[in-house]
């Protein structure tokens, strides 16, 4: 068995594009030094490497990298990456099965569908016979290209995407299942006609997650997955779509494609996020008894924006909160400027505000440095560790700043308590992420606002200035458009 991953969430109107000096500080592997390691991409071919030494497979890991959501990647680099897999593909012998762990919603400068170039190539090289299979994230632009490359596609089916090591290992299943003859994978695409912003952990969609996983246990039916698709990536592609996978059944695997996207469909306007304003935010975060987290969901690092954006610390310090903690301001000079003054120092510092149009304007603060860690890491996906870089915990106007030099969302809590900020007598906890801080943070809060704050994730997906998306006939933008 031979593994691989590459993986880039593009947000094609980030404002920088990704390369090299992305990934090799998210991280890169080589061969076995992906065995060693708590990432997501390490977890997953360790347990791929498990499965098959249980089996008597052989194992052969390749290349692992991953960026965090930004720009297109340049494609010198994503060759570069490319061309290193299937070297190492053609080096390695014949391979009867080949596992992918992708993204899904991964461009480069000059390839829309990155996923499906890489894997077309892939099949190039092993030929007809040999299995190849690919784990998505939802957020994926799912193309019939890379449908029909594979043998197998399957994607996580939970948004946080806290699944994917049970994804890795259905995938695992069905394709060695595959390539002994047991199963004959067929797949049906349909086509939702949506674009729209999908969290698992409340109604409808969790209710939809229940039913993938019931017509999952119907007779010839070997998987199920949803694509919420990535709004904020420009292509052809762009949209929501199910996938279903059967025993040979390309008629049942079409008809419950379809039954199942006519039911997401139905639900369209429901499925439809509506966020208050910060200032509501805010009001309500302050009349609610308890613990509130408010999420900053335009400026989220996890789905390409910069991560420096001060429009709700500013609105939180207008407002004159106190009892709160904001996570995190990607700012490395601000981090630095508070690391070399001390903790215990008291300085003017500017912070934010510096990456481009959605970044917003700085905001010049008196800060107090209560803390520094040089290499400040939380809870991520599962058991994975996010790493935040060198951080600081400054205290302004009596709340409690968490900057941070590695750019990423807030996933945990210990991305405060691992700096010796108290969660426990805070009013509001300000967290710039999306939705995937909601396994760490519901369990302590009251209640969970997301905002409809200012920055490059908008959710007015009606409006988004897609180009290379032609077909604009999709919903929110058209009330109907399967009519």
């Amino acid at each position: 068995m031979f593994a691989a991953g590459l993986q880039l969430e593009t947000n094609t109107f980030a404002p920088w594009p990704t390369g090299a000096r992305a990934f090799e500080e998210a991280g890169i592997r080589r061969g076995d030094e992906v065995l060693e390691g708590s990432g997501s991409d390490h977890k997953t071919a360790q347990l791929w490497r498990e499965l098959c030494v249980r089996d008597g497979h052989d194992f052969t890991p390749s290349l692992f990298a991953w960026a965090q959501p930004s720009g297109p990647m340049v494609q010198s680099v994503y060759e570069g990456f490319r061309e290193e897999i299937l070297s190492d593909l053609r080096s390695g012998g014949p391979a009867d099965v080949v596992l992918l762990f992708l993204h899904g919603a991964m461009v480069s400068s000059g390839c829309d569908d990155c996923e499906a170039d890489l894997v077309g190539r892939v099949r190039e090289i092993v030929g007809p016979a040999a299995v190849i299979g690919v784990e998505l994230d939802p957020h994926c632009h799912l193309t019939q290209a890379l449908v029909d490359a594979a043998d197998a596609v399957i994607l996580m089916k939970h948004y946080p995407h806290d699944d994917y090591l049970e994804r890795a290992v259905e995938l695992y299943s069905l394709c060695t299942a595959k390539a002994r003859g047991e199963v004959r994978p067929t797949s049906a695409l349909f086509d939702c006609r949506m674009v729209g912003f999908y969290p698992t952990t409340q109604e409808p969609m969790a209710s939809f997650v229940a039913r993938f996983e019931m017509i999952e246990r119907e007779s010839g039916v070997l998987s199920v997955s949803f694509a919420h698709g990535f709004p904020w990536g420009d292509t052809p592609d762009t949209g929501s779509r199910v996938l279903v996978i059967t025993d040979g059944d390309r008629s049942l695997a079409a008809r419950l494609s379809q039954q199942i996207g006519l039911e997401i469909y139905a639900a369209r306007d429901e499925l439809l996020p509506r966020f208050p304003s910060v200032e509501a935010a805010l009001a309500e975060a302050v009349e609610t008894p308890g613990l509130v987290v408010v999420a900053d969901t335009a400026d989220n690092a996890g789905g390409g924006a910069p991560g420096d954006n001060t429009g709700l610390l500013k609105a939180m310090l207008d407002r004159g909160v106190r009892a709160a903690a904001l996570a995190a301001i990607w700012d490395p000079i601000a981090a630095s400027v508070c690391a070399d003054a001390g903790v215990g120092a008291t300085l003017r510092l500017r912070i934010g505000g510096k990456s481009g149009a959605s970044s917003g304007e700085p905001l010049d603060v008196d800060a107090t440095v209560r803390a520094v860690r040089e290499a400040h890491d939380q809870g991520g996906l599962g058991t994975a560790r996010s790493p935040m870089g060198l951080s600081v915990w400054i205290e302004v106007a009596g709340i409690d700043v968490v900057l941070i030099s590695t750019r990423t969302q807030v996933f945990s809590p210990d991305a405060f308590t691992g700096l010796g900020i108290d969660l426990q007598d805070k009013k509001i906890v300000a967290v710039k992420s999306s939705q995937h801080f909601y396994g760490g943070f519901a369990p302590i809060a009251a209640k969970v606002i997301r905002a409809a704050t200012s920055g490059a994730i908008q959710m007015d997906f009606a409006t988004l200035p897609y180009v290379k998306k032609s077909d604009l006939n999709f919903y929110p933008r058209v009330a109907d458009p399967l009519a």
